[in-house]
């Protein structure tokens, strides 16, 4: 005991680092992000990020509002008394050093339907949710080991669910036209509350400079959506991978010294499961390989640009379909029922992001499109989707900081579909059933992912925390109306009575707000009304619902 109390002195007397590795869409991730604005701090990323990529260096001179509270600290653990300086041990952190994470405890709940995204394993249903979240982080000798798990519970209460969209009350499938098509999206997780663990953002790491090698479950968020990527966030459960490659590197010609700008580019492979609700298509209840590429760039003659290219592969999981992982396109198909596995699903987002420190602006745009076939020479917007968005820093008076965000998403399927076949949507595939999910939730958008999605935020910051305003429109499917019209007419007065105007849509406006209690316990509290029009696509029907959330957390 006497020895335990020593140690945990000792950790605190010990000097300690002014930079830190943060949780992705966390508080202190996002505080980093607004300070990036203005040029306050830099960002470490350029479109592919995780909890061990997201290391913000922050001058421990630097003013700024949050300089009193406590974002997290590295401590250095030990030293030796001299350092190794040859060139592979130089720019290699020499000793141990270790962060602690949380713990996090997060509580929500929703009233009449499920509300709520980029949450990892948590799905929020119907009833009170809650998780929590704790974790060690150990460094040293460019070897990471980061230990994060997620334990939640979910009540699950009863919600009318959607028959005419799901032949299942818990859902394996979506009705597309007249057709069943399949994707592991749950509508509900069974009828029964449930508990969940998650390994979360734990993985072991390997860095040398900017070469990086890891193996975990840190799920990437791909690309500058604020809300809603399209290949890669944390919307789902984790899922195991391994992943290679360079993190954010300058590139200068030698001798020369130009200076080329910022690259950064990884690859992985992963390993996705099904939910225990996808059990429709028992030939293909299987694991599936995720084989992925991100290519990003910051040239230096565009200052505040950055580019990049995201790039993923579905098939089911076999050996031989790591040969995807390097290829950029293909235009082929095997048969969906040939014994190869080969089948595969390809999806890829183009992105760009513009930052204006001077005006504390940042305005960003990604194109994606499923699969790559001759139809995008005729049309190049053939299952083409689209983001849209800003950040701006608005200043205030007595040292008050406030910005502005807003996200478009238009996920909605490409309208020559109608001269074709009944199109589900981006995150599913005729050869690939499950689409891109993990566990019954989406890994890219959480809301709109088959129609549209809106989004507006302003936030205040002071000293003791934030005070934001959001509004959020979004129509979750609108592609199961619009493939009814396939090989149909609107002439028949049937269809056009049952079908027309009847888009399900969410409409919420809500609060939150984040206060420090001290400078190491903070307390995140909101509450959200949503206006449910048409729910379950019932024609001029509607339902009043509430999400209320508490977060309590402590910063080592």
């Amino acid at each position: 005991m006497k020895k335990s109390a020593i140690f945990i002195v000792c950790i605190f007397i010990i000097s300690t680092l002014f930079f830190a590795q943060e949780a992705l869409k966390s508080t202190e991730e996002e505080y980093y992000d607004f300070l990036s604005l203005t040029g306050v701090v830099a960002r470490p990323t350029l479109g592919y990020r995780t909890l061990s990529d997201s290391v913000w260096e922050l001058d421990e001179d630097e003013e700024h509002v949050w300089s009193g509270n406590n974002l997290g600290t590295t401590f250095i653990l030990w030293q030796p008394d001299s350092q190794s300086d040859n060139w592979f041990t130089r720019g290699i952190f020499q000793g141990l050093k270790a962060r602690i994470y949380g713990p996090e405890w997060f509580n929500s709940y929703n009233t009449a339907a499920p509300y709520g995204q980029n949450d990892g394993a948590l799905w929020q249903g119907v009833g009170y949710n809650t998780s929590l979240t704790t974790g060690l982080r150990l460094e040293g000798y460019g070897f990471e080991l980061t230990f994060k798990p997620q334990l939640s519970w979910m009540q699950n209460k009863a919600f009318e669910t959607n028959p005419d969209i799901y032949p299942s009350p818990y859902s394996y499938t979506f009705k597309s036209g007249t057709v069943y098509q399949p994707i592991d999206l749950v509508q509900r997780y069974g009828d029964k509350s449930l508990w969940n663990y998650d390994w979360g953002d734990s993985e072991i790491r390997w860095t040398w400079h900017a070469l990086t090698f890891g193996f975990g479950n840190q799920s990437p968020w791909l690309g500058p959506a604020i809300l809603n990527p399209m290949l890669g966030s944390n919307n789902a459960a984790t899922y195991t991978k391994f992943d290679a490659g360079l993190r954010k590197l300058n590139v200068t010609i030698p001798y020369l010294n130009w200076d080329l700008g910022n690259i950064e580019g990884r690859i992985w492979v992963g390993k996705l499961k099904n939910s225990d609700y996808f059990d429709q298509f028992a030939t293909r209840n299987q694991d599936r390989m995720l084989t992925a590429m991100s290519a990003n760039y910051e040239p230096s003659f565009i200052p505040g640009l950055t580019i990049g290219l995201n790039r993923i592969f579905l098939t089911y999981w076999r050996t031989e379909n790591l040969k995807y992982i390097l290829r950029l396109f293909t235009a082929s198909h095997s048969n969906a029922l040939s014994s190869s596995g080969n089948d595969e699903d390809q999806k890829c987002s183009l992105f760009a992001s513009w930052e204006f420190p001077q005006a504390g602006f940042r305005v960003f745009g990604e194109y994606g499109f499923d699969d790559f076939t001759s139809s995008e020479y005729a049309n190049p917007f053939h299952t083409g989707i689209y983001t849209v968005g800003f950040k701006q820093d608005i200043p205030l008076p007595n040292n008050l900081k406030s910005e502005l965000s807003f996200e478009l998403n238009n996920f909605e399927m490409s309208q020559d579909f109608q001269l074709q076949w009944s199109y589900l949507g981006f995150y599913s595939h005729g050869f690939v059933n499950q689409g891109l999910t993990n566990k019954g939730q989406i890994i890219g958008a959480g809301t709109g992912a088959f129609g549209n999605s809106q989004f507006l935020q302003y936030k205040i910051i002071y000293e003791k925390g934030y005070t934001s305003i959001k509004l959020h429109r979004f129509c979750p499917n609108n592609n199961s109306i619009y493939s009814q019209a396939v090989s149909t007419s609107a002439g028949n007065s049937d269809f056009y009575l049952k079908w027309y105007a009847n888009f399900e849509t969410y409409l919420s406006a809500g609060c939150e707000s984040n206060y420090f209690i001290t400078k190491d316990f903070s307390v995140i509290g909101s509450i959200t009304y949503i206006f449910l029009v048409n729910p379950v696509y019932k024609h001029f029907e509607w339902k009043h619902c509430c999400n209320t959330t508490l977060l309590l957390k402590y910063n080592l």
